[in-house]
């Protein structure tokens, strides 16, 4: 009996493990389906489940080894890293070959004659093997998207030799540390942090250690180079269009006439034009078109790395003092158990400063970066027309102590949302696909965005989807100076990822063409333009290494209808 028992036991333990198996299988596929969310949770809960048995049966090997190889790097285990970084970097590179091989084949043009005309033919070959060309380039993109996901990870295979050469530094192989730095260093032959780290190598290997690139990866970007250099002549000469795959193209390979057009990616169809950009160094990443909807764009290079590490620091202020002064007060997120949000208004910046708790300049920074945010948009999408603050908002989401687990940054496995799928001034309807804007919607509200400043977490990714509030139509991964801007209205409904590990921290941005109400937020927020000159009069001081001065008592919240909502 008791041996009938348990193997009736262990057939239910391996159809359970099937079940968790296919489950978790569909739902990389379909992330934004939410039943098959709450039934992962379901099983995560049950006794007998092992994170083992959350397997893909359809993942590609070489997402497999990334994803275990990154865990293991931020787990410290840097001999396990290593050797799955490593798997994962070859399968990659031989799926690249597999997708580039499928590229080739023949030309299939409806409108082509039945007789070619004299020439015709040269004509034809000559934009087939450019058309082969472009299908090449484009399968970086197939081989970065993680199965389920619709964008592609940026710099998939630099950022493999970035985390490889940190790995083997820290198992002190400085040997192959190098080598992994100088193959980096082909993709970005001036980033300064990995010219630093291989004086360092050269240092410790000896000046005359010769310290190579892997032929692999000379061979992957030499014929990379090759062949944008082919398509870009074939742009230019005959006309036509290049999506580059890649942010490490050198300047000197795209032909200047073309500059223009590649760093602004404009759309080649939208139902509305843009204007130029009031900044120099900022690049528009991802546009209208490429983002599969409309009045949506994101821009990379906002803030340098040293002004997103200034702005951190505001994140780090004593909370506790804070919420008994200002209102600074930490929010239970309604959209998830396991976060609340802590948030810094402009206003609340100028008064901790003033009062010593934080640096005067790290508040006049967030000022500055807010402003230029809202001129970067502003220019972008409606030139001449004046766009106003609504609400300014430095925002960092702390979790929750759950049950029995410890309050870290780390909570793997969650499944939730951090902020469902909405739209910023109007009540979404999926059932009727339809979006009211009427209150309690912020319904005066025209533009968002979102300022990141940091990228040293988990999830917590911005992405978009159609009426139905499931189809994902694209995906928007923070990082230090990134800027996602995008009309507030019905065409951009949104929703964020959950972080399973570290604090996503960004400044969330909502504009108004209504004076009104600019005029009335910026009163009670305190975001009027006078705070400009409250920063200018505070003097630097000397900030003591002992506890700061404590701020004043007064309690100051705001209003209800000026309350910031969760909807980063």
């Amino acid at each position: 009996g008791s041996r009938s028992t348990g193997v009736r036991g262990a057939a239910g333990l391996k159809k359970l493990d099937q079940a968790v198996s296919a489950a978790h299988t569909f739902f990389v596929a379909n992330p934004q389906h939410l039943q098959m969310r709450e039934d992962i949770e379901k099983y995560r809960r049950m006794s007998g489940v092992k994170s083992d048995n959350f397997r893909d049966l359809e993942a590609t090997p070489h997402w497999e080894a990334y994803e275990s190889g990154v865990q293991h790097y931020d787990a410290d285990q840097y001999p396990q890293a290593v050797a799955r970084l490593e798997e994962s970097l070859t399968e990659a590179l031989s799926a690249l070959e597999e997708c580039r091989a499928l590229c080739e084949g023949p030309w299939e043009d409806e409108d082509e004659e039945e007789e070619m005309q004299p020439g015709l033919y040269e004509a034809v070959a000559g934009t087939h093997y450019i058309q082969v060309l472009k299908c090449r380039q484009q399968c970086v993109l197939e081989i970065a998207t993680k199965p389920g996901r619709i964008s592609a990870t940026e710099d998939f295979i630099p950022s493999h030799l970035d985390l490889l050469q940190f790995a083997y530094d820290q198992v002190g192989n400085q040997a192959l540390a190098a080598e992994c730095a100088a193959s980096y260093l082909l993709f970005y032959p001036t980033d300064e942090p990995m010219l630093e780290k291989m004086k360092q190598y050269r240092t410790q290997l000896g000046e005359d250690t010769d310290v190579t690139a892997r032929e692999s990866i000379q061979h992957y970007v030499q014929r990379s180079l090759m062949e944008k250099k082919l398509i870009y002549y074939a742009v230019e000469h005959l006309g036509g269009t290049f999506n580059d795959p890649d942010l490490w193209t050198p300047d000197e390979v795209i032909p200047e006439n073309l500059k223009e057009k590649h760093s602004l990616l404009m759309p080649i169809c939208t139902c509305f034009s843009t204007g130029p950009l009031p900044f120099e160094g900022i690049a528009v990443t991802m546009d209208s078109r490429r983002m599969n909807g409309t009045q949506r764009v994101v821009f990379d290079r906002v803030l340098t790395e040293s002004e997103c590490k200034d702005l951190l620091r505001l994140t780090k202020v004593r909370p506790g003092s804070c919420r008994r002064s200002y209102g600074y007060r930490a929010r239970r997120s309604p959209h998830t158990p396991h976060e609340r949000f802590e948030g810094l208004t402009v206003l609340k910046a100028v008064q901790l400063a003033q009062n010593g708790d934080v640096d005067w300049r790290d508040a006049k920074l967030l000022l500055q970066a807010s402003e230029k945010s809202r001129k970067i948009i502003e220019s972008y999408f409606t030139p001449g027309k004046k766009l106003h603050f609504s609400f300014t908002h430095l925002v960092f989401p702390v979790f929750w102590r759950v049950s029995s687990v410890p309050a870290t940054w780390e909570q793997e496995g969650r499944m939730d949302l951090s902020h469902p799928v909405h739209a910023d001034n109007c009540l979404l309807d999926p059932e009727g696909q339809e979006c009211w804007r009427e209150p309690p919607a912020y319904v005066y509200r025209d533009y968002s965005g979102i300022l990141y400043l940091n990228d040293d977490f988990q999830g917590g990714g911005l992405f978009f989807t159609e009426m139905d509030t499931v189809t994902v139509t694209a995906e928007v991964h923070p990082k230090c100076g990134r800027l996602v801007a995008f009309s507030s209205g019905k065409e951009n409904p949104h929703g964020v990822w959950a972080v399973s590990r570290g604090r996503r921290c960004a400044i969330a941005l909502w504009y108004t063409h209504s004076q009104e109400h600019a005029e009335q937020v910026k009163n009670r927020a305190g975001e009027t333009d006078s705070s400009t000159s409250k920063l200018d009069r505070i003097p630097p001081k000397e900030w003591p290494t002992s506890r700061r001065q404590k701020p004043g008592s007064d309690r100051t919240q705001h209003p209800k209808e000026l309350r910031a909502r969760d909807e980063l």
